[in-house]
């Protein structure tokens, strides 16, 4: 999977307050999760469909974040890949390739999905939030960047009972990113040892550790 497809995948998690959750109240909801929750870890399902309709890409895995800048994004299925951020880097391993690529993390969250949960929680510096209404069960946050060049279009977040169920991406190309999540957990005991990398002996090391 290349780096854009990544990079969106990895910005997804979101658990917030407990309680009943209305339309009107989702962009609130989603404003206390970025003041509080400082971590979060769960599982995911991810489906990726291109505008030509070709046969749609699903991949599963989990995930655990740490803000400001860590976190750990894990393919199990179909084949092992892992991105980590360890606050200064971002580092991808291609394990069938034995493939590493890394690069600083710098201002590369920026106006992206993962800024969501990976960044300083300057949310609405960032983003234009608007309510999305309720669809399949769930109440909806539409948030599109505020930079002309960020590499996503749009997303929606689906919330249901104060937690995350489903993320919605459409990136500059027509491409869409479908995240459901379970089994979240909202600030969980971290081993800070999740969020580094070393690369594996043998190694092909693309970019500047």
């Amino acid at each position: 999977m290349n780096m854009k497809a990544l990079q969106l995948a990895a910005a997804m998690v979101l658990s917030l307050a407990a309680g009943s959750t209305l339309a009107a109240d989702a962009i609130a909801q989603l404003r206390q999760f970025v003041s509080v929750t400082r971590s979060a870890e769960g599982e995911f399902e991810q489906t990726v469909m291109a505008r030509s309709g070709r046969k749609p890409q699903q991949a599963a895995g989990r995930f655990a974040f740490s803000r400001p800048g860590k976190f750990r994004w894990e393919y199990e299925l179909p084949y092992q890949q892992l991105l980590v951020g360890d606050g200064e880097r971002l580092w991808s391993w291609d394990r069938d390739l034995n493939q590493v690529t890394v690069r600083p993390i710098g201002d590369a969250l920026g106006a992206t999905p993962a800024a969501i949960l990976f960044g300083q929680g300057d949310l609405e510096k960032d983003f234009m939030l608007g309510e999305g209404g309720d669809s399949d069960g769930l109440s909806w946050v539409d948030a599109s960047p505020r930079k002309a060049e960020s590499s996503f279009e749009s997303m929606r977040i689906g919330l249901l009972d104060g937690q995350l169920k489903r993320m919605e991406l459409r990136d500059n190309f027509g491409q869409t990113t479908l995240i459901r999540f379970t089994r979240l957990q909202a600030n969980p005991a971290q081993d800070a040892g999740r969020f580094r990398f070393v690369p594996p002996a043998g190694a092909d090391v693309i970019g500047t550790p």
